[in-house]
């Protein structure tokens, strides 16, 4: 007997639970092969203690083979767990235009390229403090070009290993031959050598061990600007930790906006998919969220499961939906709400 898959489903806070119900209802409409395991929303989930709510969220999270996150604003618990307790360390953003999403760019046709963002380490590794200690510590020198009053100041520190940086790059060099064998790496290499120039290094070093794939490398800055010139000439960019989080919002605006940014964090023997949006709370209660990012994010977690077929029809149903352009959400230029965008979808499916 085949032993079934399942899914942790997070709906997470503020209006996030909102875009993951009406996900769920076109989900339910594919008839998958998955067993749900559903988490209490956030406003439910703060009724318990935090102890007792991090050991309910994260026993559901073990026992499942894989979790739809919504979005946390620190009330639901599992983001750290699943990130750094699970190790997921590619941060995979896709970047696609899709015809009728608004993008502000006059040309967007031909953008689709995919961020993959190291995710463990640089400046996300939490250790900050007074900037005091690290001089009375002895670990500033001539070249740390001090401001006065530092002694005052706070610092924080960005950490870059080999082993990090040569895990995520194989699994970037890997997904770019996938696709069309093109890898862009890009850090603040001319300002920061002892870490960004030598992640680039490293990466550089893994690509070399991949014949047949093409790799370029580009300051941050200026990435930063080809992503809005020039983004058809993008096809996987592998960013550290800081600057694939800044980098894959600028490009979700260059398709449209968050609301149609999916993501999925991978790790060796886990992964989860989550949108890139947040929990937007400024909307939430307002029915009006654009699920669309946690349905791109779901169909990513579905080709993770091997149900490529359903992943495909529920990819073709939302590019129908946006293609007549009558059942859009406000931010991108429609007035429906969030349960009718789900029933177009389902209409389509």
């Amino acid at each position: 007997m085949t032993t079934p898959i399942r899914v942790c489903v997070i709906p997470g806070d503020d209006a996030a639970p909102e875009a993951m119900q009406a996900s769920q209802r076109v989900l339910a409409r594919l008839d998958l092969p998955i067993e749900w395991d559903h988490v209490l929303p956030g406003r439910e989930l703060s009724e318990l203690d935090a102890t007792e709510r991090e050991t309910v969220v994260h026993g559901q999270i073990d026992a499942a083979n894989t979790v739809l996150f919504g979005a946390t604003n620190g009330t639901t618990p599992g983001a750290r767990y699943m990130r750094w307790g699970k190790l997921t360390f590619a941060n995979v953003r896709p970047i696609q235009w899709r015809p009728g999403f608004r993008s502000p760019l006059k040309d967007p046709e031909e953008i689709d390229y995919v961020i993959v963002r190291e995710n463990l380490e640089d400046m996300y590794v939490g250790i900050m403090g007074e900037a005091k200690d690290l001089i009375n510590a002895g670990l500033t020198d001539a070249r740390s070009r001090l401001p006065a009053g530092a002694e005052d100041g706070r610092f924080a520190a960005k950490i870059i290993t080999r082993p990090g940086t040569e895990q995520v790059a194989r699994f970037a060099c890997e997904l770019a031959l996938e696709r069309s064998a093109k890898l862009t790496v890009s850090a603040k290499t001319n300002m920061l050598p002892a870490t960004d120039r030598w992640f680039c290094e490293i990466v550089r070093e893994i690509a070399q061990e991949y014949p047949g794939l093409q790799y370029e490398q580009f300051i941050v800055d200026d990435m930063a600007h080809r992503l809005v010139i020039r983004p058809h000439d993008i096809d996987v960019l592998l960013l550290p930790n800081l600057y694939g989080d800044v980098l894959s919002d600028l490009g979700a605006g260059t398709i449209g906006g968050l609301g149609l940014a999916p993501s999925g964090c991978y790790g060796n023997d886990f992964a989860y998919f989550e949108s890139a949006h947040g929990t937007a709370p400024d909307i939430a209660g307002m029915g009006i969220i654009n699920p669309t990012a946690t349905l791109l994010s779901a169909a990513m977690m579905l080709r993770y499961l091997n149900l490529n077929a359903a992943a495909d029809r529920l990819n073709k149903a939302i590019e129908d939906v946006y293609l007549s352009g009558s059942v859009l959400t406000p931010d991108q230029g429609g007035n429906a709400g969030t349960e009718k965008f789900a029933d177009a979808v389902i209409g389509e499916l």
